[in-house]
């Protein structure tokens, strides 16, 4: 299956879960839960008033090797918006893409999950967990805060 396929389809609209595909298209679901919902929301808000000269991309589709994956929260230079525009889904990863781990994820999941958005370009990934921490990875591995906006990562 593609990604334009699983965004068309009237079927896959209203699930009350975050859709991705592997990389032999199949589909995968997750379940969001409120509190997942609500520190979304928290990190879009930080985001957006602390870094005004990009855009703040909620449930951001980023092809990797392995398919497509969703970052839950992301944000887009005013360079990556110029190059890119909101293609779907985006070819390469934007600045900073954030993860918020559910208890449906595991460990290796989220770990193969910042390892592809920084392979794909990201900057940094943030790792988000239900209690407020934040872990932050670069290129360098895991780093003490975000050199892009540290500021944005107070919830």
């Amino acid at each position: 299956m593609e990604w334009a396929e699983v965004i068309h389809n009237p079927l896959l609209n209203d699930l009350p879960f975050k859709i991705e595909l592997n990389k032999f298209g199949k589909i995968l679901m997750s379940p969001a839960s409120n509190q997942h919902g609500r520190i979304q929301g928290r990190m879009a808000a930080n985001l957006v008033n602390k870094l005004p000269k990009g855009e703040v991309i909620t449930e951001c589709s980023i092809q990797t090797s392995e398919g497509v994956k969703v970052a839950d929260v992301a944000w887009a230079s005013e360079g990556f918006i110029n190059t890119f525009s909101y293609k779907t889904p985006y070819p390469k990863a934007p600045e900073i893409c954030i993860e918020i781990v559910s208890p449906s994820n595991s460990k290796a999941e989220i770990t193969a999950k910042v390892e592809l958005y920084l392979a794909k370009g990201a900057q940094e990934v943030w790792v988000v967990y239900e209690g407020g921490n934040i872990t932050t990875y670069s290129h360098i591995g895991e780093i003490k805060s975000s050199a892009i906006s540290p500021d944005a990562q107070n919830m």
